[in-house]
């Protein structure tokens, strides 16, 4: 994570190995320090000048002994030290979960991993916009529209690999879960077979945070005890749909616009009723956010004008979001009306 202190013109000493305090070397860099470096204890011949009194001590813990009278010695002179982590492993890649597009839903772990990475790998569908305030590391849009790919995944494979052999700590930042349509097995497979160490870090997946941005549970007591996530980039076939309709509960469906109206139709020629209660969630928890609320019957002139990112919800429980919110209404016109007889 940046550092939130403006350091501009201040001299800044970093103590600790170069790998160990390469990532602190940029934060204070990117605040705006003057930064100088003390490589070991005793100074290396390599450290180049230090200041006489510096503003602060960055004190990185890179596991060597020796450093602790230097520190002593700058607190009894009255200068700041503050504890930097070491930087995060070199030649490893982590594929990270970004959630629906906001920081509020970015785990612990995807915030440490971005704090640690000397590049990350973006695309559109990660909170990609609050990045520099996360990471010191470079960011890279790989970014890949429907019908266009900016970079293609196998040039992203080869772009993780190469940097993580370079020596560098790659973050794959996706959006969402990296293994709910996110193709994080294909990533995983290619740092496999190049040797590369990897891990994946888990993320809120859009099939769940998505409707509930919305106020649709995706399982609801005595309506729905089950739900089906499936992706919307192609139609499904007859047998898929019968499978589907047959299943009962939710069905939830992503990035699904574009194969809406086979969807909707097919999903009515396996036998769902006319009337089931179908929601589509664009933009969940960006600017913009808007639902449209039909049934699967008249669910395509609905959506006219929709465009993904969408997030599709078909079965009962958009008709308990509906009663709720109904519910939720009314209680406010009946607060209003008692307010206003209390004023009368």
């Amino acid at each position: 994570m940046q550092l939130s202190i403006d350091l501009t013109g201040r001299d800044v000493l970093v103590t600790g190995s170069d790998t160990a305090a390469r990532q602190a070397v940029r934060r204070y860099e990117a605040a705006g320090a003057r930064v100088f470096r003390l490589s070991v204890p005793e100074g290396a011949p390599g450290d180049g000048p230090l200041p006489e009194r510096p503003f602060l001590l960055a004190a990185v813990d890179d596991g060597q002994p020796g450093w602790e009278p230097l520190l002593e010695r700058s607190r009894a002179a009255g200068i700041p030290v503050a504890a930097e982590p070491a930087a995060g492993p070199a030649g490893h890649v982590t594929l990270v979960g970004g959630g629906p597009g906001t920081l509020d839903l970015l785990t612990v772990g995807a915030v440490n991993a971005l704090r640690d990475a000397d590049v990350v790998f973006y695309d559109r569908l990660a909170p990609y916009q609050e990045l520099e305030r996360l990471t010191s590391g470079r960011l890279v849009d790989v970014g890949k529209h429907p019908g266009h790919h900016k970079v293609t995944q196998g040039d992203i494979e080869k772009l993780m690999v190469e940097a993580a052999l370079a020596g560098e700590n790659v973050v794959r930042l996706k959006g969402g879960d990296p293994f709910v349509f996110g193709r994080g097995g294909e990533e995983v497979a290619s740092c496999v077979a190049a040797g590369v160490p990897v891990n994946v870090i888990s993320g809120v997946t859009s099939a769940i945070s998505v409707p509930a941005a919305a106020g649709i549970p995706v399982t609801h007591r005595e309506v729905s005890h089950m739900f089906t996530v499936v992706s919307g980039h192609a139609p499904l076939t007859e047998k898929e749909h019968t499978h589907l309709a047959g299943l009962g509960g939710t069905i939830v469906v992503l990035m699904g616009i574009g194969t809406l109206p086979q969807l909707a139709a097919g999903l009515r020629r396996a036998g769902m009723r006319a009337d089931m209660p179908m929601a589509v969630v664009e933009r969940g928890y960006r600017p913009g956010q808007r639902t449209t609320i039909a049934e699967l019957g008249t669910i395509e002139n609905a959506a006219t004008g929709c465009s993904n990112p969408a997030v599709l919800v078909i079965g009962e429980v958009v008709g308990v979001a509906m009663a709720s919110r109904n519910h939720a209404a009314a209680s406010a016109d009946l607060n209003r009306l008692a307010a206003s007889l209390l004023e009368a």
